[in-house]
């Protein structure tokens, strides 16, 4: 199943208590749970810098990702920005069958 990575960046409005995140996240679970039964979560984690969180999954294709990121902004509290991603040992076997183009 393809593999996404998912940044997102809460607003500072969002809570006004940490402790509302830990909340929050079992809210947007939930959703996602309910809304797209087939995505695999590897990964979450916090993370320093313009993003808050970094977050991993699996998802059957694009369609069923964007529905991830849009139920995670739906709460009005976070924008998102997802990419899709290729394990290292499968992007080599890509690499192995490019052929270089001959030099005219």
């Amino acid at each position: 199943m393809p593999i996404y990575v998912m940044l997102t960046k809460v607003s500072p409005d969002a809570t006004k208590n940490p402790f509302d995140l830990v909340e929050l996240e079992k809210e947007v679970k939930a959703s996602i749970k309910r809304n797209c039964p087939d995505v695999k979560w590897i990964k979450n984690l916090a993370v320093f810098g313009p993003y808050d969180y970094l977050d991993i999954f699996e998802a059957p294709n694009d369609e069923e990702a964007s529905k991830v990121a849009i139920i995670v902004r739906s709460f009005g509290h976070a924008t998102t920005e997802t990419w899709s991603a290729i394990e290292w040992d499968n992007f080599k076997d890509t690499i192995a069958h490019i052929r270089k183009a001959p030099i005219e």
